[in-house]
């Protein structure tokens, strides 16, 4: 199996269309690429809230009987990766709560990087939590009246909390958009038949033939009712901007526009700047699909080396409870990916990834092109060597897993056993996507975090709580054995 890291989410609202729901159905079946484990959507007609969602594709937990029962002219849907909290149902989102303020939802894109003290904090005064998600940290934060004797709002909550979020909520009568002041996740804002939408990529609109209208802007709080959309910009103007690089790198669907810049247009531009930074001869280019495509197509335009399909992919992989790994050597690698060998063999192979995270996936590759009877093999990295974990949603491993982090790139070239490698350039990188460095957040290049996090914070808060269980446990055994006893 591929070792690319799992995602976030995909997240997507509507305010004021009749079939609320079925338009979120088909907004999150284009997101299904952000999230792949779970799927939620919670419509509202102004009285009550109406909840589905399931483990699984989108397509899985949801059919036609449930989506007629999904009543109303508002809703919210979620499509999930676990990046904090385990892989259960009770994670699944959008999460609901019932309170003072009404019935709420929230699907939430990101990460915070101050849910553990966040979280210590409320449960010290008496919340109590249902999920291990740090997105019901904000309902949380939401539901209570007042902090410090004030009264809390939304921009009140929002300000406590820190990190990556792109988030949707819904009330029984508003639909909220919510990006945090750096702008680290995407969200935009389209309208379809006087309906708006709301979705984490321009991809959700097409599908529902919804016309994009603009992103919504970093620290932007878009409130839309009966009366239509108004703004809030909840946080200081002086933030520094630091959208996500790896979503051009990887995440977002190629015919998608982020933040003014179509996705497959940048992914091309990368492999151009990789063939000026990286040239190599060679007799053919051959991209790892999906991900590699346009940056191949980049390399082989800029180079002129032709580009071929080498590697053919099987869509139609699902989860298999019979791993043959005794019968079929390979057969986790090869049951993605299968290779033409007649057009590799005796050929000098210029084959290209968009990033190598553990290496084991990238050295399968290198050995089937040289199984297959490849004369070289050249691996060229649209992207710089990751050597940082991120702490913003994207669930890349921690350092001492990062293949670039622990070894150099000719180590990591032996390893591969591929006659050469190289990776494109953090400038270069930039320099494809046409917009300042000062754009993007690239901490899992660099390790320039946009906003601070202390690892060992998180660590004393969970231990705390660990000893708090264990002494918990160890009170109820003695309560137990007392009453035996008696």
């Amino acid at each position: 199996m591929h070792e690319y890291p799992k995602h976030y989410c995909g997240i997507f609202g509507i305010f004021g269309h009749p079939n609320a729901a079925e338009l979120t159905y088909y907004g999150l079946f284009a997101l299904q690429h952000r999230g792949q484990e779970s799927a939620g959507i919670v419509s509202s007609d102004g009285k009550q809230l109406r909840v589905h969602k399931g483990m699984g594709l989108v397509s899985q937990v949801f059919n036609g009987e449930i989506l007629h029962d999904l009543i109303g002219h508002i809703a919210v849907g979620h499509t999930r990766y676990s990046t904090t909290g385990s892989s259960h149902i009770r994670n699944s989102q959008p999460l609901t709560v019932d309170c003072a303020k009404g019935q709420l939802a929230i699907a939430h894109n990101g990460n915070l990087t101050n849910a553990s003290q966040l979280r210590d904090e409320l449960e010290s005064r008496g919340s109590i939590f249902q999920t291990t998600v740090d997105s019901e940290i904000i309902l949380h934060l939401m539901a209570q009246p007042t902090v410090d004797g004030r009264e809390n709002n939304l921009v009140s909550s929002l300000r406590r909390i820190e990190g990556a979020f792109s988030l949707v909520i819904m009330t029984e009568n508003e639909l909220i958009g919510v990006r945090d002041p750096h702008g680290f996740r995407p969200l935009s804002l389209g309208q379809v038949d006087g309906a708006w939408v709301l979705a984490s990529e321009s991809c959700a609109f097409d599908l529902i033939h919804a016309k994009f209208v603009r992103d919504l802007e970093p620290g932007e709080i878009l409130i839309i009712d009966k009366d239509g959309p108004r703004s809030i910009q909840a946080f200081p103007q002086h933030k520094r901007r630091a959208f996500c690089m790896f979503e051009f790198v990887y995440f977002g669907r190629p015919d998608s526009d982020l933040i003014g810049r179509n996705v497959y247009q940048v992914r091309v531009e990368m492999g151009r700047q990789m063939a000026r930074e990286n040239p190599v001869e060679a007799d053919i280019v051959v991209p790892v699909p999906d991900s590699g495509n346009c940056a191949a197509l980049g390399y082989s335009l800029e180079s002129g080396i032709p580009f071929e399909l080498a590697f053919v992919r099987n869509h139609y992989i699902g989860r298999s409870f019979l791993q043959p790994s005794q019968l079929i050597r390979d057969f986790n690698v090869r049951v993605k990916l299968n290779l033409i060998k007649e057009l590799v063999q005796d050929r000098r192979v210029v084959i290209v990834d968009d990033s190598i995270v553990r290496g084991t996936t990238c050295k399968a590759r290198v050995n089937n092109l040289k199984e297959a009877g490849a004369r070289e093999v050249h691996v060229r990295v649209s992207c710089p060597p990751h050597q940082f974990s991120c702490v913003y949603g994207i669930d890349f491993p921690d350092r001492s897993k990062l293949m670039a982090a622990n070894y150099t790139v000719d180590e990591i070239r032996r390893y591969l056993n591929a006659d050469s490698l190289a990776y494109l350039s953090q400038a270069g990188m930039v320099k494809a996507t046409g917009l300042p460095a000062d754009s993007f957040c690239m901490a899992c290049y660099d390790g320039c975090y946009p906003v601070p996090y202390d690892p060992t914070v998180d660590k004393e808060i969970i231990e705390r709580r660990r000893r708090r269980i264990e002494s918990l446990g160890e009170s109820l055994a003695k309560d137990q054995k007392q009453i035996k006893l008696l």
